[in-house]
């Protein structure tokens, strides 16, 4: 097929292919990889710094009944029951059927644990309000009281949010410069625990401190517990097109704007609109024959004039006699004219032998060669004026 084109559709093809191949090489250099340490959401799946992949998997590993929910809460509302442990971290769109799926976990005696202010406006009863200090440095928790939560050192938490205290039932687990950052109370039949940032349960801190022990803490034992980890809350949905995430999706734009900018200059090249030649005008029969003998001179062709001129007049005379050979020789010619006509002139014998001589003559002169022409054209005009008074009479 790459043959069957022209030189210029092969030389477009080729500048077009090698431009969609000089852009992927482009795309692929100089596009910037993505950092998966910079996702700040505290994602199950991610391995970066922020993320929670070392705590599923650790779990998981450790004999607890671990899955990932990624559907309604409301489906996991209608299935919970007391074992139940939902894992809410740092949640960050939600409705409010969403909230009405966690009190009802709640109410069938299930836990749910929640980080961030986020989380805590999800929670009911929740009295999560901004951090009453600086809110961007890591900060050493210290472990208040003997609640269930408490452990056996202090904890490195990011406090970007803070727990105010207007409930007795709330039991302080944790503060930071004197603010709680990780709180434990009753709802109903079941248990809220709030923590003020995801950082304990991050891959980049779950073993600072009692951070991993916090987590353990706040799920319980590993039997007669289903944790879930809720992933429905975050931004991101994890499907098949997460392996189009960094430069793959740029280079695969890129090649089918390239593509289709190739289909279709293709296309137009050939179904594009077709503007109409300009008529060009003819020249006048003077000009005509004025250009035909500028040729003739030109080319030193008299004898080709007189050449043209005897071919004429020997098919005509030949056609006006009946004859069906139209190139007899001279005197053949005059024989068969003499005979049909009679005397229709005295040197007519004379000029055809003359005519049928210059035909080879190439220094034949110009001016004899329009005598020439001019003779037989005479002597055609009388042969026809005689061939209609004999049809007359």
């Amino acid at each position: 097929m790459f043959q069957s084109l022209d030189s210029n559709d092969r030389r477009m093809l080729l500048v077009l292919a090698g431009s969609v191949l000089a852009l992927f090489v482009l795309l692929a250099v100089f596009t910037p990889a993505e950092d998966p340490g910079q996702n700040p959401v505290p994602d199950s799946y991610l391995t970066g710094t922020h993320g929670a992949r070392a705590a599923y998997t650790l779990l998981q590993r450790s004999g607890y009944k671990i899955d990932r929910w990624e559907h309604p809460l409301s489906l996991l509302a209608s299935n919970a029951d007391a074992d139940t442990v939902l894992i809410l971290a740092e949640p960050h769109s939600y409705q409010q059927e969403d909230r009405w799926a966690i009190q009802t976990v709640l109410q069938k005696g299930g836990r749910v644990i929640a980080t961030g202010f986020e989380g805590g406006t999800l929670l009911p009863g929740s009295a999560v309000e901004p951090p009453s200090g600086i809110s961007f440095s890591v900060c050493e928790a210290k472990p208040e009281g003997f609640g269930s939560l408490v452990g056996t050192g202090p904890i490195w938490i990011l406090p970007r949010a803070g727990w105010k205290l207007s409930n007795p039932a709330v039991r302080v687990a944790y503060t930071c410069a004197d603010q709680p950052v990780v709180v434990e109370y009753p709802f109903l039949k079941g248990t809220v625990i709030w923590w003020a940032n995801s950082t304990p349960l991050e891959n980049g801190s779950i073993t600072r401190g009692q951070n991993l022990e916090l987590l353990l803490n706040s799920i319980g034992p590993a039997s007669g517990h289903h944790v879930y980890w809720d992933e429905s809350l975050h931004w991101q949905s994890h499907t098949a097109w997460d392996y189009t995430s960094g430069s793959t999706l740029p280079l695969l734009a890129s090649g089918s704007v390239g593509l289709a900018l190739l289909v279709i200059l293709s296309f137009s090249r050939r179904r594009g609109p077709i503007r109409p030649l300009p008529s060009v005008p003819r020249a006048t029969p003077i000009e005509f024959l004025d250009a035909l003998g500028s040729l003739y001179r030109a080319a030193g062709a008299a004898n080709t004039a007189a050449q043209v001129a005897w071919d004429r007049f020997r098919s005509q005379a030949a056609s006006l006699c009946g004859q069906p050979n139209p190139r007899l020789a001279a005197a053949e010619l005059a024989e068969v004219l003499q005979s049909r006509f009679g005397s229709v002139g005295e040197d007519m014998q004379s000029d055809l032998m003359t005519a049928e001589q210059a035909c080879w003559n190439e220094s034949l002169k110009p001016k004899e060669a329009l005598t020439i022409v001019r003779k037989l054209r005479s002597h055609e005009h009388t042969l026809r004026s005689a061939s209609s008074t004999r049809r007359a009479t």
